[in-house]
């Protein structure tokens, strides 16, 4: 038996986004407008709104969103009147706008719902109306029931998470990525695909999280590459966007693994980019997680689903696991993916992440226990 939920809707096309008025009418008639630094990114859905008679307040998030932002953004939406939120940007920014949306309807404080560190209670009522609109290909979080807050004061990436949180509208329009810099698509690419990977092999995936990661990973192996080459090719960004969505909808019903279970708690103690870190993580955790299930659980369902996936990022039909790290390493190398290193991070490091990490909650999905030794040794071949 299984469950899936996403988003109330999912809109998904070039030039879609121009619909943002028209839909935030139906919803409310104030929005709380999340946006980047860079406000005038969504100077268009603005504009749109604002020709439908919306009334708009502007919140920026600087980066990944900690506990504060979520209270100020949650304090300037209750004192302007908002009744809706609509999020433009990347995963930070959707995950922002997810969170005060919970916290407009809901009382108290975000440590009150936080996993881990806060009490993790659930919510009482269901969030504002939200209108995700991403501008990168990566996260997923326009369909997703969680959104990631950094806690600066326990060094710690959690997450806030209910399945009333999910957006009311997620709308997905590819031609927003087209000015994505190289960095960005390359690292936020890379946990698309890491998304639509995890969740194929994750303990708690099933046959509808399986089809629709599997498309996924199809696309975002035959377009990443394009894409940071060529940011203006239409077609490798449209895959990409895609792929962001069906990772986003597989993670939320499959959970994910060992590379998220890290990327968490790294992020939180280094100032890496979420991205990046899967990036740097993935091929190592591909390998440990093949050479354990082999050595402990060779009849684990899991492990022929690696061989499956090697197939399905190379496109060659009798390719082996060891394939499929090698194609991960060379993608990493193709888009000049960063070792831990350049994040800061030292050997010193490994017994502190290795801790934090194995009580995360991605890790709970990971298709074997993977020992404190294993976990250390997938951070020293990635550093």
């Amino acid at each position: 038996a299984f469950t899936f939920a996403t988003a109330g809707r999912i809109v998904f096309g070039s030039g879609v986004s121009a619909d943002a008025g028209k839909l935030a009418r139906t919803l409310g008639a104030k929005a709380l407008v999340v946006t980047g630094s860079n406000r005038n990114r969504a100077a268009d859905v603005f504009k749109s709104l604002q020709d439908e008679g919306i009334d708009t307040l502007a919140f920026s998030v600087k980066g990944e969103p900690t506990v504060d932002d979520i209270v100020e953004g949650t304090r300037m939406a209750r004192q302007g009147g908002c009744d809706t939120v609509v999020s433009v940007g990347g995963g930070s920014v959707i995950d922002a706008g997810k969170a005060v949306a919970a916290l407009m309807t809901n009382d108290g404080d975000p440590l009150d719902y936080l996993e881990v560190v806060g009490q993790g209670n659930n919510l009482a009522h269901r969030a504002a109306p939200h209108i995700a609109i991403p501008t990168t290909s990566g996260t997923g979080s326009e369909v997703t029931k969680n959104a990631v807050l950094a806690v600066p004061s326990h060094q710690r990436k959690c997450s806030l998470r209910d399945g009333g949180m999910l957006p009311t509208v997620a709308l997905i329009d590819p031609l927003r990525t087209l000015d994505c810099p190289q960095r960005v698509t390359a690292d936020s690419g890379l946990d698309a695909l890491t998304q639509c990977l995890e969740p194929i092999v994750s303990r708690c995936s099933n046959p509808l999280t399986d089809a629709i990661a599997r498309e996924g990973l199809r696309r975002a192996a035959r377009s990443l590459r394009q894409a940071y080459e060529c940011g203006s090719d239409v077609q490798a960004r449209e895959d990409m966007a895609f792929a962001s969505v069906c990772g986003g909808l597989a993670l939320a019903n499959a959970k994910l693994g060992a590379v998220h279970g890290f990327a968490g708690p790294i992020g939180g103690m280094f100032p890496a980019p979420h991205g990046a870190v899967c990036a740097a993580l993935l091929p190592h955790v591909f390998r440990a997680n093949v050479d354990a299930l082999r050595e402990r659980d060779p009849e684990n369902p899991a492990l022929p689903k690696f061989t499956e996936v090697a197939r399905l990022l190379t496109g060659v039909h009798d390719a082996t696991p060891e394939d499929g790290a090698r194609f991960l390493e060379e993608l990493n190398k193709s888009v000049d993916v960063r070792p831990l290193r350049a994040f800061g991070i030292q050997s010193g490091d490994f017994a502190e992440i290795v801790s934090k990490s194995s009580c995360s909650s991605s890790m709970k999905g990971n298709p074997i226990e993977l020992t404190d030794s294993e976990l250390a040794g997938i951070l020293r071949a990635a550093l």
